[in-house]
């Protein structure tokens, strides 16, 4: 019997064109037709989409306005356009720099013990013990309860000057919210964004490879060196994230400056989101309140650009980052 040799099919000419997009209108597909496949596809994200507008762009946008208008509720039919004199007034002023100062100082500091302390339970959680779960979750703790109930813990049970823990265990009676105001709200800020840190670092330590420390440890570099040579810059971009976020969030602290201090003594504590809070709420004045907001809304988009970027080269994320 003669085996039958297998034929090859040669492909046509309509092939070739179709596969190197040389064919002709007729032969792709149409693009209306493709465009209703797509429209098809993203009709179920409208709704989401345009209740985040309705949400979020449309308040800016009245804020934007209104941060044009001299406008003071307490004088009725006063309501004009002055163009920029309420961002010039806003820039003049020495609370509202104050203010700026307070919440710079607030943020750098909180952050960065935060991220410190963070660091260490995150290196502590890292090994193997008896009861890692449950000191994990004992740790995590602070991050869960709500920032109203951690500043009124903190105002009732640490810093009361006759009742306090504080005064208790040191055996004073220093009113602590009184002489010490910004440090009181940064030690409960600390208290509670230390969790956020730690779990963003312990991500880090976990995701290291063993084989590489093992490695390490066979050549005799000490604990320190791999800390130093390893750890460290494995850890960098997630301690990078971490500042970033967690300045996002600590920027914007209002519940414990109200609750503990209410911005004082006199402005001694005052940030900007609680400065805002005075002068739209307890001034009235919604052009230059409006103005102060819009000032630290961009400052806050420029701090969330850098974090999303770097979120997404942290996490190997590519394309949408640029």
């Amino acid at each position: 019997m003669t085996p039958t040799t297998p034929t090859t099919q040669t492909p046509s000419a309509q092939d070739v064109a179709e596969r190197t997009g040389t064919a002709g209108p007729q032969a792709r597909k149409p693009a209306g037709k493709w465009s209703a496949t797509a429209w098809k596809r993203r009709a179920p994200l409208m709704p989401a989409l345009l209740f985040t507008v309705v949400v979020t762009q449309v308040p800016f946008l009245l804020t934007v306005f209104y941060s044009f208008q001299s406008w003071n509720l307490v004088r009725p039919g006063s309501r004009h356009f002055v163009g920029l004199r309420n961002y010039v007034d806003v820039f003049a002023d020495s609370q509202f720099r104050g203010a700026m100062l307070n919440t710079v100082l607030l943020t750098v500091v909180c952050v960065l013990v935060a991220l410190l302390l963070g660091l260490g339970l995150a290196m502590l959680l890292d090994r193997q013990f008896l009861g890692r779960g449950v000191v994990r979750t004992l740790l995590i703790t602070p991050f869960l309860i709500l920032p109203a109930a951690g500043a009124l813990l903190w105002k009732t049970t640490m810093f009361d000057p006759t009742y306090g823990l504080l005064n208790f265990v040191l055996g004073g009676d220093t009113d602590w919210l009184s002489e010490y105001p910004l440090a009181s709200v940064m030690a409960q800020v600390v208290w509670q964004w230390t969790p956020f840190m730690m779990l963003l670092v312990l991500a880090g330590l976990q995701a290291q490879s063993r084989e590489v420390l093992e490695a390490a440890q066979v050549d005799g570099a000490g604990r320190w060196r791999i800390f130093t040579s390893i750890t460290l810059p494995q850890l960098s971009r997630y301690m990078q994230l971490a500042v970033l976020l967690g300045a996002i969030y600590v920027v914007n602290s209002f519940d414990a400056i109200f609750l503990m201090t209410q911005g004082g003594p006199g402005t001694a504590s005052t940030n900007l989101p609680y400065y805002i809070y005075q002068r739209a709420f307890e001034g009235f004045d919604i052009g230059q309140s409006s103005a102060m907001g819009v000032i630290v809304v961009i400052l806050t988009l420029i701090v969330a650009t850098f974090a999303l970027r770097l979120m997404f080269r942290t996490f190997g994320v590519s394309g949408e980052a640029k």
